[in-house]
């Protein structure tokens, strides 16, 4: 995270990143970005490239700054009750009010797409629907990626730009 103040003649000050976990960088904009592992992978190969993996936080990062809600996506099982356990995700994330979660079970076959209650103001489930046939479309091709990128852009274009008051 950085703190203090911005303006002309003003440093931002970055956090140590020694006192950062395993996983966590400060990018070059000052963002903290983490990885965190839900459960350990139960086979060598992973779903995504280096290069995948930055253009994934960058379409999370341009969709939550532009809307002002909080995009997450989880990639995994969802178990026997994949919308109970989406909800469950949506309430563990910070400020779940404003969050947008697509949920993505590739080996269920299942993509879920959540909001908190202010975010459900400006997102409707009809363009979240949309969201979810392009995501699928593009997941039956193959690609994860192209179908996640996607998805976000279609959901931060519904949901339109940064409230202001």
């Amino acid at each position: 995270m950085a703190a203090g103040e911005h303006g002309p003649g003003r440093e931002l000050a970055l956090p140590d990143t020694a006192d950062l976990p395993a996983g966590t960088v400060v990018t070059a904009s000052g963002r903290v970005s983490a990885a965190v592992v839900f459960r350990e992978p139960s086979r060598t190969d992973h779903p995504f490239r280096p290069v995948q993996l930055r253009r994934l936080d960058e379409a999370l990062t341009l969709a939550s700054r532009e809307t002002g809600l909080r995009f997450s996506v989880y990639l995994g099982d969802l178990g026997d009750a994949p919308t109970r356990r989406a909800g469950e995700l949506l309430d563990g994330l910070d400020g779940s009010g404003e969050a947008v979660l697509v949920a993505v079970s590739p080996e269920q076959r299942v993509v879920e797409v959540l909001t908190g209650a202010e975010a459900r103001v400006r997102l409707p489930d009809r363009g979240a629907k949309l969201a979810v046939m392009s995501m699928v479309a593009s997941f039956r091709e193959g690609d994860l990626v192209g179908g996640l990128l996607s998805g976000l852009r279609m959901l931060a274009d519904q949901a339109g730009g940064r409230r202001r008051y």
